[in-house]
């Protein structure tokens, strides 16, 4: 590890002094410390890198891996996760469908073509969903209005799942995603009661398949001429269904809170929305909570950095968010430019392990900002910027609320 002041570990996650400023610590450890030691809620240890270089190479090194967390080893987040979520038997049937088959055949229903297709029906919903909010009145909640429900509908039609069972989606992802609110008892039920469900709607599908992705994935024509095992179908609408609402729900709450904490920004938007796209880009750069608690790897063997050695062994941290904002890879990093380009953030990840569904994602975050901005130029915040707050101990940290008024 590299000689630095960090002879205490920090705890992590860090935490910010608002919901949307980062840690103060980031940039003296991307200059004094970046391979700082860290404990996680569980009081394992682990190390935590910042730097770009350093975050980038790690993600797409062979040497670190992500399969190796399951190893006995391996530092687990929380207490609760005595098992650790890379060793779950979700997990695990995804490891068994073989990685690099199982992107290829999920990844084929995120593409950037596709994905454009579906962007008229995405802004038709956040029309629909804007409606209601204007409806109700100002001020009124982002979140509940539009962010949180618009990502469900999208992947629940994608996946063929019942968009009226969203809020046992939602208390599942609570559960997983808690770092410190349910003991490993709740949440062992937790990926029962998912699994239970997930395996019942599979079920149905082949009693009676429909268009969509679980359904293909059950034809040899589609899964390469292996239909996917009953578990990899499983465990493959669990991980989409958590990801494909979860995380977009936050990124959609988190752009409108940054591009409305400095209205010039919102502003500016709505007199040019040729920017949308690269406002989008620059928006998941600049959150420093976009990413979450960030990506792990297992050290299988010494790794030089340029911040210092990873020991075999240890358990990496790699903050995304951190390195989205170091000095030595970004012309002011910390200033949000809304038309910067080129714009290689890290937020999805990088290597075999990046973000799947980061074309869906994308997606959605234009169509939602191009609706509110032709809806409500006028839109601004209830609240005063310092008084958003996100909800503690969470992977990935999403706004409590977001009140707005036009």
């Amino acid at each position: 590890m590299s000689e630095a002041r960090n002879k205490q570990p920090l705890d992590y996650p860090v935490v910010a002094p608002t919901a949307l400023e980062p840690p103060a610590e980031w940039a003296e450890l991307r200059s004094e410390c970046p391979v700082a030691g860290v404990t996680f809620p569980s009081g394992d240890a682990a190390v935590l890198l910042t730097r770009y270089a350093d975050v980038r190479t790690v993600l797409a090194d062979p040497r670190l891996t992500r399969e190796g967390l399951a190893r006995p080893d391996a530092a687990r987040i929380t207490s609760g996760d005595a098992e650790g979520i890379f060793s779950s038997p979700m997990a695990r049937a995804l490891n068994d469908e073989g990685h690099e088959r199982w992107r290829r055949m999920v990844g084929k229903w995120f593409t950037a073509k596709r994905m454009a297709a579906l962007k008229p029906r995405m802004e038709e919903m956040a029309d629909q969903l804007v409606d209601t909010m204007i409806e109700h009145g100002g001020p009124a909640d982002v979140i509940g209005h539009l962010a949180f429900p618009l990502p469900v509908y999208v992947i629940c039609t994608m996946l063929g799942v019942p968009e009226s069972d969203r809020e046992r989606f939602k208390e599942w992802s609570d559960t997983f995603l808690n770092m410190t609110k349910y003991s490993r008892e709740e949440t062992d039920a937790a990926h029962q009661a998912f699994a239970d469900y997930m395996a019942h709607l599979v079920a149905d599908k082949r009693e009676a398949p429909g268009d969509d992705l679980l359904s293909r994935l059950m034809s040899a024509e589609d899964a390469e001429g292996e239909p996917m095992s009953e578990a990899g179908l499983v465990a493959t609408g669990q991980a989409l269904l958590l990801a494909g609402h979860e995380t977009t729900a936050g990124f959609i709450a988190m752009m409108t809170a940054h591009l409305l904490s400095d209205r010039s920004r919102w502003e500016r938007l709505v007199e040019d929305p040729s920017l949308i796209r690269s406002a989008v880009e620059e928006v998941l750069r600049f959150d420093p909570n976009g990413s979450g608690f960030g990506m792990l790897r297992y050290a299988h063997e010494d790794v030089e950095l340029s911040g210092g050695t990873v020991p075999r062994g240890t358990t990496v941290v790699c903050s995304m968010a951190a390195a989205n904002r170091d000095e030595q890879a970004w012309e002011t990093p910390d200033v949000m430019d809304l038309g910067r380009s080129p714009n290689p953030h890290l937020t999805f990840g990088a290597g075999p392990h990046s973000c799947l569904g980061q074309p869906l994602a994308r997606t959605e975050l234009q169509a939602v900002l191009g609706v509110l901005l032709r809806r409500l130029p006028h839109l601004r915040l209830a609240v005063d910027a310092d008084a958003l707050r996100r909800h503690d101990g969470m992977l990935t940290s999403p706004l409590r609320e977001l009140p707005v008024t036009w």
